[in-house]
């Protein structure tokens, strides 16, 4: 089977291991990731954008009282 793209975990272990981060925020990378998806009514992150995001950011900040600082946008 080549050509087959690896799943979207062992893509983000990938990138997390490369960046040398920890096994405990992969966990937590993961952990948020896979929160997302479920939220989302589990949409793949390749078909969702932007406003998803967002929703999912004003979501945890008005129902689960996350810090306003999670929606903060980074650079």
């Amino acid at each position: 089977m080549q050509g087959k793209q690896p799943c979207l975990r062992d893509q983000v272990r990938t990138l997390i291991r490369v960046d040398h981060y920890s096994i405990r925020t992969e966990k937590t990378y993961w952990y948020w990731i896979r929160y997302f998806i479920r939220f989302q009514n589990m949409k793949h992150p390749r078909d969702m954008g932007p406003r998803d995001v967002i929703e999912f950011l004003a979501w945890l900040a008005v129902n689960r009282n996350f810090a306003a600082a999670t929606q903060k946008a980074r650079p």
